[in-house]
Parts: C-alpha cells; sequence; structure tokens
C-alpha cells in the first residue's frame, strides 16, 4: 500500500501554482496580497517564474497564499 505525501504542493510546480493563483485572483490582487514587482509592473507567468525561482522568500509567500486560498 502506497502513503500519499501530506504535502498540500506535492506534484504541483510553480508554474501550476501560480495559474491557479491567477485564475483566482488576477494579477491585480495577488500584487495586493503579496507585494512583488513582478506582480505590479508589466506581469507575465515567464517573469514571475524566473523571479520567484530565484528568489525563496518570494516563492514561499506564493506558496502560503496558495495553500490559504486553493488547496481543498
Amino acid at each position: 500500500m502506497q502513503q500519499q505525501s501530506k504535502d498540500p504542493l506535492h506534484g504541483k510546480t510553480l508554474q501550476v501554482i501560480l495559474e491557479e493563483l491567477l485564475a483566482q485572483f488576477g494579477w491585480e490582487e495577488l500584487d495586493k496580497r503579496i507585494r512583488i514587482n513582478c506582480f505590479h509592473d508589466n506581469p507575465s507567468i515567464q517573469s514571475s517564474l524566473k523571479f520567484l525561482r530565484k528568489t525563496p522568500w518570494a516563492r514561499k509567500k506564493v506558496e502560503d497564499l496558495y495553500i490559504a486560498y486553493c488547496v481543498k
């Protein structure tokens, strides 16, 4: 019998997490909830992914928001 991971982010890529947050909130609301320039100044999936992959504190904020609002 296989054990399932208790990690709510298990199997989710950063891109999927960001796309689901965008579907729920949009760029403007994401910028209000997490104040980082990649959500404010000419936002795009690719530029946000590039920044979030290099910046652990920002990625943590995105993951925490995802857990709070998108994980059921």
